[in-house]
């Protein structure tokens, strides 16, 4: 439990750290991809015995390196060639696996994570990750956030939008690739929307709403191990739900705030409206 516990907290700080920008860029749907996309490489490494890491590193490359393709030769929109590429890929991952009978446990593993099967290795390699995005995120915060604003303005700025993209997509994959085998391919979008939607809630600066979804997911982690232990539930499962949770939690006290505010300041104009907010 204790090791489940480490490991979880370090998915839930890279999976924050991912997160804001998947949730301020609007990139939730690459994310999904990303998450699943993965599966045909980690079921290609099972079959031929090399670590699982690298496969899906693999599974995300092809991934992304399919999307820009598809994306720079055809008129199709990048939304569209990522649902192509992921339900292609997720699929061929689920042909993979039902070729060997011994395969059957392993996907349910790959899917939904096994946070309570954490070993120091594994965390080991989480921390390094941990480590890495979130100094990457430090030393490029300013071109990842004018990029979430938009990529003229990151442009204007002087940095190489394409350069910056392609890294917060590295940010993001390495993110997903650290945290899939404590919470599963499934459960690590979870992990990766929840805290930070529900930080965007409560804050719009950068720093302060990684900091608040750390924390939204350091909680969701502690609480939903408590109850998978006391109560025999899945716990990669029970800590997404337990960051659901948080969200609506959040979201009812933010509309209940919002609703009094808007009716001690009956008289507001528009424009003075718009002033307050800000």
């Amino acid at each position: 439990m204790r090791l489940a516990l480490l490991a979880g907290l370090v998915t839930a700080v890279i999976c924050a750290v991912a997160g804001t920008f998947i949730v301020l860029r609007g990139l939730a749907f690459i994310g999904d991809a990303l998450a699943h996309g993965v599966l045909p490489g980690i079921a290609a490494a099972t079959l031929l015995g090399v670590s699982t890491i690298v496969g899906a590193a693999v599974g995300a490359a092809v991934l992304v390196g399919g999307v820009g393709l598809i994306t720079r030769r055809t008129r199709l929109s990048s939304d569209t060639a990522i649902g192509l590429l992921f339900v292609g890929m997720l699929a061929l991952g689920v042909i993979m696996t039902s070729r060997s009978s011994s395969f059957a446990g392993d996907l349910t593993r790959i899917l939904f994570g096994e946070l309570l099967g954490a070993n120091a290795s594994q965390l080991m390699w989480m921390i390094i990750a941990t480590l890495v995005v979130g100094g990457v995120t430090y030393v490029c915060r300013r071109p990842f956030m004018l990029l979430c604003i938009s990529r003229d303005l990151a442009r204007a700025n002087g940095f190489n939008a394409s350069l910056f993209e392609a890294l917060m997509m590295s940010v993001i994959g390495v993110a997903i690739l650290a945290s899939f085998q404590s919470v599963g391919t499934l459960l690590v979008f979870g992990l990766l929307i929840a805290p930070p939607s529900t930080a965007a809630l409560v804050t719009r600066r950068l720093h302060t709403m990684i900091i608040v979804a750390s924390i939204s997911g350091v909680v969701a982690t502690y609480v939903g191990l408590l109850v998978s232990f006391h109560h025999d539930l899945a716990a990669g499962a029970s800590v997404v739900v337990s960051a659901t949770a948080i969200f609506v939690l959040v979201f009812a006290a933010a509309t209940v705030r919002h609703r009094r505010m808007s009716d001690s300041h009956p008289a507001v104009s528009p424009a003075g409206a718009h002033h307050h907010a800000h």
